[in-house]
């Protein structure tokens, strides 16, 4: 069910953004599905729960959201500042840094699954797993911001930013990371 749901997510979108011409997002729909595949690829061997696939449909479902549809003026719903807590240039609190927090949190929580087979799950190695995990988790997230910034070379009018939204972004994923880390600390690893 839940590759059903992602595909006819991507389905949607895509068609969406040809009719649109929204090229930076078709690339970013080859990004998707090459996730995806690896994803299907390898549950078999790592098992990921079911809530972690369905956060990962629903990242995936409010990515596409956050470059394709526009709320107010024609603005997409990536540059939506949802509170304002500090202005100009960094403009916090937007729905981006808020997806940020929240995919790095489900791609922190797919890092452990399959680091974890390969990691010693005791208390004297918890601060261990924990750090490798997080810092597996921030190199996704170095390598979604080469995405991005592969979009911008390819794709000549982009919503990505420039250099401040990239380093906010890269905090948005330490912390999402930093939060799944705290989860799975509490919750996943055995106590022995």
């Amino acid at each position: 069910m839940i590759v059903g749901v992602n595909l006819l997510i991507v389905l949607f979108f895509s068609t969406f953004f040809l009719l649109d011409k929204n090229y930076e997002f078709i690339i970013y729909i080859f990004v998707l599905l090459a996730l995806m595949t690896l994803i299907i690829i390898s549950h078999k061997k790592f098992r990921y729960s079911a809530a972690v696939l369905w956060a990962l449909t629903v990242w995936s479902f409010l990515h596409l959201v956050g470059g394709g549809l526009t709320y107010v003026e024609g603005e997409v719903f990536y540059k939506l500042i949802i509170v304002p807590i500090i202005g100009e240039p960094y403009n916090i609190l937007k729905y981006d840094q808020v997806l940020h927090f929240y995919g790095f949190w489900a791609a922190t929580l797919v890092v452990y699954y399959v680091l974890k087979p390969s990691l010693r799950d005791n208390l004297e190695g918890k601060s261990a797993i924990l750090f490798i995990v997080a810092m597996a988790s921030l190199g996704l997230g170095g390598l979604n911001e080469i995405v991005e910034f592969a979009a911008t070379v390819s794709v000549p009018d982009t919503n990505v930013g420039g250099y401040e939204n990239t380093a906010i972004d890269l905090v948005a994923d330490f912390l999402g990371a930093l939060g799944a880390v705290i989860y799975i600390g509490c919750f996943k690893l055995k106590r022995s």
